[in-house]
């Protein structure tokens, strides 16, 4: 059986993001980015990758500080998907993950 263009156009996009969040070139930012890619992505609405996407051409500094909150973030890109961003921890997720 194949698989639909629509669905491998879109696996193709997720692998487009997924990279562009683990590969940012700012570690402190991948650490975050590339699990909650890891994660969620998958499960998102079409209108919140666009947004995802939206957020990952923004400057790694900027958009790191945004997520841990030491500089506001602009109208323009906050909202649902950046408090997400803010409230996962990806260190959490790995120590329950290991029963810790």
């Amino acid at each position: 059986m194949s698989r639909s263009p629509i669905l491998i156009m879109d696996d193709a996009r997720l692998g487009r993001i997924k990279f562009r969040a683990w590969r940012r070139g700012f570690r402190e930012a991948d650490l975050i980015l590339g699990p909650f890619a890891d994660r969620f992505a998958p499960t998102m609405t079409v209108s919140e990758l666009d947004h995802f996407e939206a957020l990952l051409d923004e400057s790694d500094h900027d958009l790191y500080a945004w997520i841990v909150g030491t500089d506001p973030a602009p109208a323009r890109v906050d909202g649902a998907l950046l408090e997400r961003l803010r409230a996962f921890r990806p260190w959490a997720q790995d120590s329950a993950a290991r029963g810790g």
